[in-house]
């Protein structure tokens, strides 16, 4: 099926400018898919606009945006922090279920599965599918503070990720710290679908356990839905080892997607115009 890619903009937590690309089969989509980037990446890291052009051929309406401060959206990153990202996408929720149609399924790759893990209760979405994502966001804490010690000592400091720098305030830090995604994704009542990688050298494979509850205590109340873990061998966090990654977790999504709606039928549609 062909596809087509639109530029949207839509407003963000702190009324500033998110900037979107919204891919669209050429047929009435099958459903929407928002897909959140991971931490300082954005919209067109190359397995994420991968993965999105692959599912709109398959008949998905997908939407990957920026979160504040990235890419091509306004504010500053300095300012941002693990709540901001899940108010922006909610506001993305918004903008899809007002211009198109409210999203069937969150997606996010590391740290925006993170995001969209936390949201999928509070939303009235089908399920979530989280890709190298961690278990947790103290991690990230402490490795921003390990990066740079001043951040705490001083209230702001400077980091270098992937061959660039970013200035970090202390409140980031803190807010990460502030947050129990453990408990929040044990607690989910929507499907779930975990990919991984055993390799994976920035988000370890334990957390891809932790997701899917087959690390937690035996006491411990189970997970409320399906949890599907699908692991990714030989494969780097950002998927850029073999190009076949991303093609097989489109095409995994596709039929994961189809169950879902199989079993809770929802009719979307896409506004004219």
């Amino acid at each position: 099926m062909s596809r087509t890619t639109q530029r949207v903009q839509f407003e963000g937590h702190a009324d500033n400018t998110l900037a979107g690309i919204l891919e669209l089969p050429s047929e009435n989509p099958l459903g929407f898919v928002l897909f959140s980037h991971c931490f300082t990446c954005n919209k067109d890291l190359k397995a994420i606009v991968r993965i999105s052009r692959e599912l709109a051929e398959r008949g998905w309406g997908v939407l990957r945006y920026d979160f504040s401060g990235l890419g091509g959206s306004s504010g500053d990153f300095s300012q941002t922090n693990f709540s901001t990202n899940r108010l922006d996408l909610q506001r993305a929720i918004d903008f899809l279920a007002s211009e198109y149609a409210y999203p069937a399924f969150l997606m996010g790759h590391s740290f925006g599965g993170a995001a969209s893990m936390s949201m999928a209760e509070s939303s009235l979405v089908k399920g979530v599918v989280a890709i190298a994502s961690p278990s947790d966001t103290h991690h990230l804490a402490d490795l921003l503070q390990h990066m740079d010690p001043s951040i705490s000592a001083m209230g702001t400091g400077e980091v270098a990720i992937g061959g660039r720098k970013y200035r970090i305030e202390k409140q980031m830090i803190d807010d990460f710290r502030s947050h129990d995604l453990r408990t929040l994704v044990r607690s989910m009542s929507k499907p779930l679908l975990v990919f991984h990688s055993p390799t994976d050298e920035t988000v370890g494979f334990f957390h891809a356990k932790l997701n899917c509850g087959l690390e937690d205590d035996l006491k411990a109340t189970p997970p409320r839905h399906s949890r599907s873990l699908i692991s990714l061998p030989n494969c780097n966090h950002l998927l850029t080892t073999n190009d076949e990654d991303c093609r097989f977790v489109a095409e995994m999504s596709d039929v994961w997607f189809r169950r879902i709606l199989a079993a809770q039928p929802t009719v979307f549609h896409q506004t004219p115009g």
